[in-house]
């Protein structure tokens, strides 16, 4: 009982019966027989029927161009039996070596590796299959040549399916892929850090035969994986694979190191790898835009017209709520945006919307069905995907229908919200922006102080990029806060800085009162708005004591707010030197402190000469009190008082050249600008 008891625990959730346990006990006998002493190298898979993990096929649909997740043939997960002990003995031992890499020299490491595969030659489906191997060899693949590379992959092509529904080979799979991803460009332009084929290995008898390239590897797996791709979407494993595949044909970033919003592995993959010593591929060509083959591109063509056209409507909608199919149908509907396919009658769009792109009339059964999507945790993620990408035309639909005299509702839904969020934000033009914000804005106050003023952002980011809407989110804003009179606009900044409404920030302690993150974000972006937009939350601050802005220096999220201000484009340099004018002969107690040292920064770059010299001096004045804090000292580096202290006139010359070298290129980018705008007037003028 006890054994039993674990053999299931190590099985998982997935683990079977005590039958079905059996069964797999019994199909593993036979391909490992309990007098032989080394395993062969020649397998017999299980029957098709052992195994607790089946996926079915509809063979005998009627329709032979329609992909089906449900299918009479079932399909298992590869097997090939267990792992010879002693090879994997002899792989954790050269796991070891694997986690931290330093050989004396690449001979070295290149002898290592050869010897590896050797050890492991007609073993490796065994090894993709089996927990510790897989993990192995994916560490094993990044010190690998990419001759080896390509012989692995060229191996796992007359199992690809099993393989790679496999919740251990999956995970080879994937890294190949992004290997491949790396190489491939190189291959493009005939780069090769190999020994030709037919050429001699040094110190082997063996001799190195002619191995697919990685195109034609990758052409073959689109070809082998396109006809059971909606079967692969709804696999928890292949799907990872599929989203891979599909970054790897488009040459799109794949793992983009500064938003690990993007990376394709998740929270819980990447706490594994982190905790069995593994490292990512953090190669650089994985997070920029890659060069690819033309036949790559026209597979990727093909593959997104297949499957465009195969995916009957029920499987495409039960996508849009699926955890495991969702992220592969966005990424698709992403390609297809950008090929321009998007929302043709019947895509694949069409589909999941069930017919709205092609017939935008009253359906009140699609109606509900998408009402149900805003609210769902998986739905609303893909119509966030939707509004993203979504033309006016369907984007204003959508808004009418789903949205409109229900913003206020769904902005307070825990779920819906982010749906919200994401309409606001992608707004395409200054009538929608309006419309959105006039439906909004009775309902500021209660977004602002009941946790939902992510709404009120992505209203103010829409008014950043289209340039419009500055006069209606500021209204908003004063009657959002309670401020009714002018004489109360000037408490703007502290409103926001604390999420307040006046009536209870004019009877509240000040220096009882916290920050609040969100507020700062706020603030941050009223002051980009475009023209005067950013003069309500100047005004504001400039009615403040000094003393109470200056504390603001030295607190987490009000150093932020007074950074913005400083490091803003829309603020005049004039009024910039009166925020300089108010830390004047305090600099160095700035620069001591973990966030005034960032202000300090922030002042030397608006700064001109003279201004520069001023802190300057500042700082050499109280100099032991600055180099005695790590900040300080950072503040010092960057000024380069050194310098200054040695060779002043060097310190001046070094300056000038900079400003004279920012004034020359804001000169190349207004000039640049200029003609633009004035092309847009013409052509205004002309269609008036």
């Amino acid at each position: 009982m006890g054994e039993d008891g674990k053999r299931k625990t190590r099985r998982g959730k997935r683990g079977g019966d005590a039958k079905k346990q059996k069964d797999i006990e019994a199909s593993t006998e036979t391909v490992l027989p309990a007098s032989s002493t080394a395993p062969s190298t020649e397998y017999t898979a299980p029957p098709m029927d052992s195994g607790d993990s089946l996926f079915y096929f509809d063979t005998g649909s009627k329709d032979e161009n329609t992909m089906n997740v449900d299918k009479e043939d079932k399909i298992s997960p590869a097997s090939y039996g267990l792992v010879n002990p002693d090879l994997q003995s002899y792989l954790k031992n050269c796991e070891t070596m694997l986690d931290d890499p330093k050989f004396e020299s690449i001979e070295d490491r290149i002898i290592f590796v050869n010897n590896v595969y050797e050890e492991m030659k007609g073993f490796e489906l065994q090894l993709t299959t089996d927990h510790e191997g897989s993990r192995i060899l994916e560490k094993l693949f990044r010190i690998s040549s990419e001759y080896q590379i390509r012989r692995f992959f060229s191996l796992m092509r007359e199992d690809t399916i099993r393989l790679v529904i496999h919740r251990f080979s999956s995970h080879t799979i994937q890294t190949l892929l992004l290997l491949s991803a790396v190489a491939l460009e190189r291959e493009a332009h005939g780069e090769t850090s190999d020994l030709a084929a037919g050429a001699e290995i040094e110190g082997e008898d063996e001799v190195r035969t002619k191995m697919p390239t990685f195109e034609e590897l990758l052409l073959e797996l689109v070809n082998t994986l396109t006809p059971q791709w909606a079967f692969l979407m709804a696999n928890e494993y292949a799907s990872h694979i599929l989203r891979v595949l599909l970054l790897v044909l488009a040459g799109n970033p794949i793992e983009d190191q500064s938003n690990p919003k993007n990376s394709i592995k998740s929270k819980r993959s990447a706490k594994y790898v982190e905790d069995r010593n593994g490292e990512p591929i953090n190669h650089p060509s994985l997070s920029i835009q890659r060069k690819i083959p033309d036949s790559l591109t026209d597979a990727l063509d093909q593959l997104l017209k297949t499957t465009d056209s195969s995916i009957n409507d029920l499987v495409a909608r039960g996508f849009t709520t699926s955890r495991v199919g969702s992220p592969v149908l966005q990424q698709m509907l992403v390609l297809q945006s950008k090929k321009g396919t998007l929302e043709q009658p019947g895509s694949l769009l069409d589909k999941c919307l069930l017919n709205l792109v092609s017939d935008p009339t009253e359906n009140a059964r699609r109606d509900s069905a998408l009402k149900l999507m805003i609210d769902d945790i998986v739905g609303s993620h893909f119509l966030q995907k939707v509004m993203e990408l979504a033309s006016p035309k369907l984007l204003q639909t959508l808004f009418e229908r789903y949205f409109c005299g229900r913003l206020s509702v769904l902005s307070m839904h825990p779920i819906s919200n982010f749906v919200v969020q994401s309409l606001l934000s992608n707004a395409k033009n200054e009538r929608q922006l309006k419309t959105m914000i006039a439906e909004i804005q009775p309902s500021v106050g209660t977004l602002l102080f009941k946790q939902r003023p992510g709404v009120v952002r992505a209203l103010l980011d829409s008014c950043i990029r289209l340039r419009a809407g500055s006069v209606e989110i500021m209204n908003a804003l004063y009657s959002g806060l309670g401020i009714s009179a002018l004489d109360e606009r000037k408490e703007l900044i502290n409103l926001l800085a604390f999420l307040m409404p006046y009536k209870e920030f004019v009877n509240a302690d000040y220096d009882q009162l916290p920050f609040r993150i969100q507020g700062s974000l706020i603030i941050q972006l009223v002051l980009q708005l475009p023209g005067d937009g950013h003069e309500p939350i100047m005004n504001s601050f400039f009615a403040q004591a000094p003393d109470r802005m200056y504390s603001w220096c030295k607190d987490p999220s009000g150093s932020r707010i007074i950074e913005a201000i400083i490091s803003s484009e829309h603020i005049p340099l004039a009024t910039k030197r009166q925020v300089l004018d108010q830390y004047s002969n305090k600099y160095a107690d700035l620069a001591v402190n973990k966030y005034g040292s960032h202000i300090v920064d922030a002042c030397w770059k608006v700064s001109d000469m003279p201004y520069k010299e001023k802190i300057m001096i500042e700082l050499i004045q109280r100099e032991m009190l600055v180099q005695d804090s790590p900040f300080g000292r950072i503040v010092m580096r960057n000024c380069r008082v050194e310098q200054y202290k040695r060779r002043a006139d060097e310190w001046r010359e070094r300056e000038r050249s900079l400003q004279k070298g920012k004034r020359m290129f804001k000169d190349i980018f207004d000039s640049s600008s200029t003609p633009n705008k004035r092309s847009d007037k013409k052509s205004k003028k002309s269609k008036k």
